[in-house]
């Protein structure tokens, strides 16, 4: 049974009219040579959240060690920066004060954001490439934005990497999944294309943010 205690998991919404803004801009998400660069397709952007507003830094490297990340650990990987529309929009501000809001993070908190388009190029596309993780942080908000003509991507997450998950969803227009990282791990279905012949994916934004 899943020990309660604040914070360790929270499922919330993000508004219609939030979700609506956003989802246009995951049509510029640009490939990387990554490895798995060709079908998710990602920007990332760090921003400090003050006195309700975006505030972009510079930071566009991302880089998890070994031990974190089995996929692509120890490898620093560059990414576009966030459209500058999406990162003064009121959605991405909405949701930026949801999150910091939820976990009583102070103003000027450091968060890193993630916009992510999987794409289903495979039979079975793997939404985590890494299988049952942690990412090293202390706050993850897990967003929906968009499923079109798949199925799965369901979140998982579990209380122990070695045991089988405690909480598994399809992530809706919207849905958002709030957890502690250090004392849950996460994972995600892969996902396949309904009609092969026609194009499909799955929207996500991922915040990330560590305590003081």
């Amino acid at each position: 049974m899943l020990q309660k205690h604040e914070h360790t998991l929270d499922l919330c919404q993000l508004s219609v009219g939030a979700v609506h803004q956003l989802a246009p801009s995951f049509r510029h998400l640009p490939t990387t040579e990554h490895a798995d660069g060709k079908y998710r397709l990602r920007r990332y952007s760090v921003i400090r959240f003050y006195h309700g507003d975006v505030v972009e830094m510079d930071k566009h490297d991302f880089m998890q060690t070994g031990e974190i990340n089995h996929f692509q650990g120890d490898v620093k990987r560059h990414f576009e920066p966030l459209l500058e529309s999406t990162l003064h929009s009121e959605g991405l501000r909405e949701l930026c004060d949801l999150f910091v809001t939820h976990n009583n993070l102070p103003d000027g908190q450091e968060i890193e954001i993630h916009q992510m388009r999987v794409s289903a190029i495979y039979n079975e596309t793997l939404v985590s490439p890494e299988g049952v993780h942690q990412d090293g942080f202390d706050y993850i908000a897990i967003v929906g934005i968009n499923r079109h003509n798949i199925v799965g991507g369901d979140v998982m997450l579990y209380q122990d990497s070695q045991q089988a998950p405690f909480f598994r969803k399809v992530l809706d227009d919207g849905d958002i999944v709030m957890l502690a990282d250090q004392k849950l791990w996460h994972n995600a279905c892969p996902i396949r294309a309904i009609k092969l012949q026609e194009e499909g994916h799955m929207d996500l934004l991922v915040l990330t943010a560590k305590g003081a």
